[in-house]
């Protein structure tokens, strides 16, 4: 199933966000030979922690994202501010349409459309507008969703999981806290796999299928 997804969008708010929401998943995607983007929209510089350069997340997030398997060159970084996305929405969505002009994606995954985190919302929303004809998956980040529904999941192995902890480690300047630890990141995915039956799994909102 899989391999029908040839080009991806992973669109992030923040850096980390796509790592934590679909690491696991990004990872397998790679592995079956799917062609990876990745968008993040706010390196948070307002947000670093004291002792750290104020554009450490540009390096830690292709550190990061390398880990799973997706190139320097497919990460894409723009400079919109943390927590006020929503006031550039409309910059946002002609940013994503004109992504979508570029390389149009089999597949786009973004935060879910219950995400109460402003900025997780803004791309959400904007998201749904400019891949409507797409499909897209909500990924799961539960310390910013008021419901989740667990209506998709992917199977996946312990060196998915493994390699999505290890693109968290290299977030120093997030380690901090604990929705990037390893104990959690393997006893949700262990959550998911319990659900359909498996050892480890993903979980996902369906946005939109579309089916040919």
């Amino acid at each position: 199933m899989l391999s029908k997804f040839k080009n991806v969008y992973i669109l992030a708010p923040h850096t980390d966000d796509g790592e934590l929401g679909a690491g696991g998943m990004i990872n397998k995607l790679v592995e079956s030979g799917a062609n990876i983007y990745y968008f993040a929209f706010s390196t948070a510089e307002q947000s670093v922690p004291d002792g750290f350069p104020k554009d450490i997340l540009k390096k830690e997030v292709i550190n990061a994202t390398s880990k799973l398997g997706i190139k320097k060159e497919n990460v894409i970084i723009y400079n919109y501010e943390v927590r006020k996305l929503n006031y550039a929405r409309q910059e946002i969505l002609e940013d994503l349409i004109q992504r979508r002009k570029e390389l149009k994606p089999d597949l786009v995954m973004m935060p879910s459309l219950n995400d109460i985190h402003q900025d997780h919302s803004t791309i959400a929303q904007e998201g749904l507008r400019a891949f409507k004809n797409t499909t897209i998956l909500g990924y799961e980040l539960i310390w910013n969703n008021l419901t989740f529904n667990t209506t998709s999941f992917i199977k996946l192995d312990k060196k998915h999981i493994q390699a999505k902890c290890d693109a968290l480690k290299e977030y120093k300047s997030q380690g901090i806290r604990d929705y990037m630890s390893e104990e959690f990141i393997f006893s949700l995915s262990k959550t998911r796999g319990v659900q359909i039956g498996t050892q480890y799994a993903e979980s996902f909102e369906v946005i939109r299928w579309v089916m040919e």
